[in-house]
């Protein structure tokens, strides 16, 4: 490529990074066609051929959205572009999966004017508008494998749901197709707030806690939950407000106790994820860590609530059958 032909892609690449960091998705779905030949390169030359190559180059699609704002030469958004796949890639390779919650999408360098704030939690908020006009079946395993810390992998999104692995691969791809139709269609509407909406779900899920230390869980339930709460493991019911409440007392009477670490809020999707602190006379009595992931009636109370124990990625593959 000549120097004058470099040049030129240079400078589309700049006009076209500073719309999608304006919140222009268009641009940003320009971006992805013009590299996705060398992100795909990348990818292939670390996994080889195979499923995992799609599944990086999506994931990498999704990231550079939330991103997008922490570009700081925009010159240079190819280069930045195939880190994120070379990045993902030597993640699936270890085994892990690299998050980055919601909430941290506002964080830039301590010299950021006004307006870079403005464009990070507008994009956050565009995010979350759109997230809603995905199906709630696709909705999920996208806010799991995105937005949470501990559930992320496709083998505890698939243990989550109660759904096989490559179902889970099937609603991750096709959430993702949604999402950038939905990103489009809410491009000029009023977003929500959601780091407020994320801050009051985190104050929620403590008084919870508290609520439940002091012998009011099922109060608390009852106020604030809907009537027809229901526990899933999986898809599969297992029962109400009182299976909720006897499994909590006796955590408690066990000397358990839970600690919010992390909660992610839509308007539909909540996830509190928690450590599970045992008594020091009992430390196996629980597994060190619990999601709840519920979701809302339109009335915008919990009425399904599953209650998982995210287990290290290598256990999740040992289960699996030879």
């Amino acid at each position: 490529m000549d120097w004058n032909a470099g040049e030129a892609t240079h400078i589309e690449d700049a006009v076209l990074t500073r719309a999608a960091q304006a919140g222009d998705v268009a641009a940003l779905g320009l971006l992805l066609e013009r590299h996705r030949a060398g992100m795909r390169a990348v990818a292939l030359s670390i996994l080889g051929p195979g499923p995992d190559v799609d599944d990086v180059i999506q994931d990498a699609a999704v990231a550079a959205l939330r991103r997008v704002g922490d570009v700081r030469d925009p010159a240079a958004v190819g280069a930045w572009l195939r880190m994120i796949v070379r990045n993902a890639c030597r993640s699936l390779v270890r085994g892990s999966v690299p998050t980055r919650p919601i909430d941290d999408l506002h964080l830039t360098s301590a010299d950021a004017g006004p307006e870079q704030w403005l464009e990070h939690h507008t994009m956050r908020d565009w995010i979350w508008e759109a997230l809603e006009g995905v199906s709630p079946v696709l909705r999920l395993p996208l806010v799991l494998r995105h937005f949470s810390t501990r559930v992320t992998s496709y083998e505890q999104i698939a243990d989550a749901c109660g759904v096989p692995v490559g179902t889970v691969r099937s609603r991750l791809h096709q959430g993702r197709t949604k999402l950038a139709t939905a990103l489009a269609a809410t491009a000029d509407v009023p977003y929500g707030d959601a780091a407020q909406r994320t801050r009051a779900s985190g104050s929620e899920a403590r008084e919870t806690l508290a609520a439940a230390e002091s012998g009011r869980f099922d109060a608390l339930l009852r106020e604030r939950w809907s009537p027809e709460i229901t526990l899933l493991r999986g898809q599969q019911p297992v029962g109400g407000r009182s299976v909720l409440v006897h499994g909590m007392n006796g955590d408690l009477d066990a000397g358990v106790r839970q600690r919010l670490v992390h909660a992610v809020a839509g308007r539909s999707v909540v996830v509190w994820e928690m450590d599970l602190l045992n008594p020091a006379d009992d430390p196996g009595h629980c597994p060190p860590s619990v999601a709840w992931l519920m979701t809302k009636d339109d009335a915008g109370r919990p009425h399904r609530l599953r209650l998982v124990h995210p287990r290290p990625v290598q256990a999740l593959q040992s289960l699996t059958p030879m």
